[in-house]
């Protein structure tokens, strides 16, 4: 990939302390594995607002596919919709939400929601998605301005005037556009009222996704929320807040009883989403592994990405002796020897 683009995608806020604990967070956990189980059939299977999914992995909302391939946000949903994975379209997609809908109708869609400063923009994203049978919204809330993300400044990288980017041009967006003109488009002053009036006017399950404390948690929960994705925006936002490992316990002593918590951020293996689910996670969003997927095969790059992924993830469920994966709690895990105290 070009240098702007790479660096877009692989890059994080900062000194990027968090985008490297993301993954090494998980790493700080050891798995406490049961022998002398039945091993015979493994079930990866969990429930996300109470509707079954086959396996506990949903490709998170990432921006800009065509950067990485011509297809853009089409090959990456019709890669998931080929191994039951739910994907999320960004508000930032460069495939709109009717033309997706078009392109990969077998995908299990869902939409990731900025909210722009024009509501009425918003309102009409929302319509569209609901109209073309996306099964959740996604609910981004750590960007009142984007992150100071420093391989970006050095590559200058911005979005040619010749990428489409359907929701930005319909917020009024023209040209050639930098990250400061996307952030700009952004509605700064949104507070806790907008979850409940987006889950009333779509009538769909409302995610808020950026939480790391139980405190945010609790106001989600009280909020109308139907769930929340534990997670630092990949490192990208705020640098040296908590990885989604370490914030995740927290928020599901707080609300996991009452509403489903998922978590992202430096899931690369099999092990570390069972680590996730025994914590307490009913799911997890996986995107980098998927970008570089997508940039080196397509779709079928996605596909191989995937299916890898949860390949290891039935390995490392019959290996803990946690066949099925709904079993899982935090007798599973403990902090590693390796990791050193607290």
């Amino acid at each position: 990939m070009p240098p702007g683009p790479h660096g877009y995608f692989a890059g994080g806020a900062g000194d990027e302390i968090t985008l490297r604990d993301n993954v090494a967070a998980w790493q700080r956990l050891a798995l406490r594995p049961r022998v002398m189980v039945d091993c015979t059939v493994c079930d990866p299977s969990t429930t996300v607002f109470g509707r079954p999914h086959r396996h506990p992995v949903i490709v998170a909302p990432t921006a800009f596919h065509a950067l990485a391939t011509e297809e853009g946000e089409a090959a990456t949903a019709r890669a998931a919709g080929a191994t039951d994975t739910p994907f999320c379209l960004s508000t930032l997609s460069t495939t709109g939400v009717v033309e997706l809908a078009a392109r990969a109708p077998e995908a299990k869609r869902w939409f990731q929601l900025y909210v722009f400063r024009d509501r009425g923009v918003t309102r009409e994203v929302v319509a569209a998605a609901v109209d073309h049978g996306y099964e959740a919204l996604v609910l981004t809330v750590d960007v009142p301005v984007f992150g100071t993300r420093e391989r970006d400044m050095r590559s200058g990288f911005a979005l040619d005037e010749n990428m489409p980017i359907p929701n930005l041009a319909a917020a009024g967006a023209r040209g050639t556009l930098s990250l400061k003109d996307v952030g700009a488009l952004i509605d700064p002053s949104l507070t806790w009222d907008a979850v409940g009036l987006l889950a009333a006017d779509s009538g769909l399950p409302v995610l808020v996704k950026g939480v790391l404390t139980p405190e945010d948690a609790r106001r989600a929960l009280d909020s109308g929320a139907a769930g929340i994705v534990v997670s630092n925006h990949g490192g990208r936002q705020l640098d040296t807040v908590l990885s989604g490992a370490d914030a995740l316990p927290a928020v599901v002593d707080q609300v996991g009883d009452q509403l489903d918590v998922l978590v992202d951020g430096g899931i690369r293996r099999g092990t570390d989403v069972v680590k996730a689910l025994a914590l307490g996670a009913r799911a997890v969003l996986v995107g980098r592994p998927v970008l570089w997927g997508l940039a080196v095969g397509g779709e079928e790059g996605v596909r191989r990405v995937l299916e890898l992924l949860l390949a290891d993830l039935g390995i490392a469920l019959t290996l803990a002796g946690a066949p099925r994966a709904a079993e899982l709690d935090r007798s599973w895990v403990q902090r590693a020897p390796w990791a050193g105290a607290d």
